[in-house]
């Protein structure tokens, strides 16, 4: 543990003001459901796979299994820390516990700040795409403003309810796009089949995966996909039994999405052949991968399916976001890092309304100055906001899987090197091998070029800089405070994580 670190109260307790999430309301698959739709599989089938095909190659299905093993690896040690330190600022907590206050601090506003980015993405994505749906299908065609305030609304309300609640509309939106990407993808297989041997060989190669002229384009799409997957230890305090919870759901979301999204891959590789895959990619069509190969298997209502199902994709992705921002905001009231009345729960639902009411509000004017600024919501919101959220979402994984390490460092608790000093470190190699790959390929996920993507990849640095500066002042002027800092984080002794 930290030496500048408290143990905290018991789980649950409260300090001063702050108010206590409800506790014991989420199972594994509960917490499943939220962190998968956060990486919206579905948007990154249709969305990333032709981009990673185009700019990666044919390995970008072995990419995506590669990227989950460097997850895993991460979640490894995460997972062991989670036994020990539970919060729902859960970076916060660990680069606090790991590594020292303001490094915990610096890490708290880079991801506030990322997760609020990408719930404005997210936002504006489902606005640009539910314009075209409605248009298209309905002939009712609104201002993609109209639906972005809309969903904001929507995901306010839910955000505001009892945490299971949101968590059973995940449930269904989810169900919804893996059921249909199953079906395309089974479809094509059974179709396709002389192509099985061939695909299988190209896509998996470690050549094309590892050494190919695109290989670290392709993890740029690779990371990107599994974004959220993180958000497993957010929900800690309100998981049931969360020592098994926690590790149990972060294990099972990683191999999921790695296991799925290289199946989804895969079959398009089978759908058109390795050649043709290439050929579509570099085709002025190659937006319309998914839509193309679910038509040709089964007819125009697979994407007619799937472009409604797009829409409610990027709905239970914002929810997801909003949720695990929402949880942070909480947890920094709760700290009094910003407004304490940022840490009140509703007193029935216990749910921390107003960060979620906050959030809200922040997201409102958002999409609200960019609708009367006219912006582009796909080139001038979306993928401007998901640069920057990508880039410094990563950015705090590597650095929680660094404070993994510091926390076991002097006290393993019992586990061997493996588990929280060798796979830790691999995984923080791993990521922060990220970051840079993301770095030197920004245009990649910001779809612009020049200058200005400098200035968009500085706010994660100068973000993650002035959160360390405001911990090192507050020790320096305020040491009460500062002593206070991680009074809501709660360290569980050894003794009692073998009992839970």
């Amino acid at each position: 543990m930290s030496p500048d670190l408290h143990p905290a109260p018991a789980l649950g307790s409260t300090s001063g003001t702050a108010g206590a999430l409800a506790p014991g309301k989420l199972g594994t698959l509960d917490i499943v459901f939220f962190v998968v739709s956060a990486a919206a599989p579905l948007t990154v089938a249709v969305s990333s796979a032709p981009l990673a095909f185009l700019v990666g190659g044919i390995g970008a299905p072995g990419a995506m299994l590669a990227s989950g093993v460097v997850l895993i690896l991460f979640a490894i040690g995460f997972t062991a820390m989670s036994r020990y330190v539970r919060n729902t600022g859960a970076f916060y907590a660990y680069a606090a516990a790991g590594l020292g206050k303001p490094i915990g601090v610096g890490v708290a506003f880079i991801t506030i700040v990322s997760y609020a980015f990408l719930c404005i993405c997210f936002y504006a994505l489902l606005g640009f795409f539910a314009q075209l749906t409605f248009a298209h299908l309905l002939g009712l065609d609104l201002h993609w403003g109209v639906w972005s305030i809309a969903s904001v609304l929507a995901v306010g309300v839910l955000g505001y309810r009892r945490i299971d609640v949101g968590a059973k509309v995940l449930a269904v939106l989810l169900t919804a796009e893996i059921a249909i990407l199953l079906i395309i993808a089974l479809a094509t297989i059974a179709q396709n089949g002389a192509n099985i041997a061939e695909a299988t060989a190209a896509s998996f190669d470690p050549r094309n995966v590892l050494f190919a002229s695109g290989a670290s384009a392709l993890f740029v799409f690779g990371f990107g996909a599994f974004l959220g997957f993180e958000g497993t230890v957010i929900y800690a305090e309100e998981a049931k039994r969360p020592r098994r919870t926690v590790p149990r759901a972060t294990y099972v979301a990683i191999a999921f999405l790695a296991v799925f999204y290289a199946f989804t891959f895969w079959s398009l590789t089978v759908a058109f052949g390795v050649d043709g895959i290439i050929a579509l990619a570099q085709s002025e069509n190659f937006e319309e991968m998914m839509f193309i190969a679910g038509e040709n298997a089964l007819g125009a209502w697979a994407g007619v399916t799937v472009e409604v199902l797009i829409v409610t994709s990027f709905f239970a992705c914002t929810l997801a976001f909003h949720n695990a921002c929402s949880r942070y905001l909480f947890s920094l009231g709760r700290e009094r890092l910003l407004p304490a009345v940022l840490a009140r729960t509703h007193p029935r639902m216990r749910s921390p309304f107003t960060a979620s009411l906050t959030l809200t509000t922040i997201s409102l004017i958002a999409i609200l100055a960019a609708v009367l600024a006219g912006a582009d919501p796909f080139l001038g919101v979306g993928l401007w906001s998901y640069a920057i959220g990508v880039a410094g979402l990563v950015f705090s994984q590597g650095i929680a899987a660094i404070s993994v390490v510091g926390f076991f460092w002097r006290d393993r608790r019992g586990h061997g090197v493996w588990e929280v000093v060798v796979a830790p470190i691999l995984g923080a190699t791993g990521l922060l091998a990220a970051f840079l790959v993301i770095a030197t390929h920004f245009d990649l996920v910001s779809g612009v070029e020049g200058p200005i993507n400098g200035f968009m990849l500085a706010c994660v640095p100068l973000v993650f800089a002035f959160g360390v500066v405001v911990a090192i002042v507050m020790r320096r002027r305020s040491p009460e405070k500062y002593a206070a800092l991680t009074q809501t984080v709660t360290v569980v002794p050894q003794t009692e994580t073998e009992n839970d």
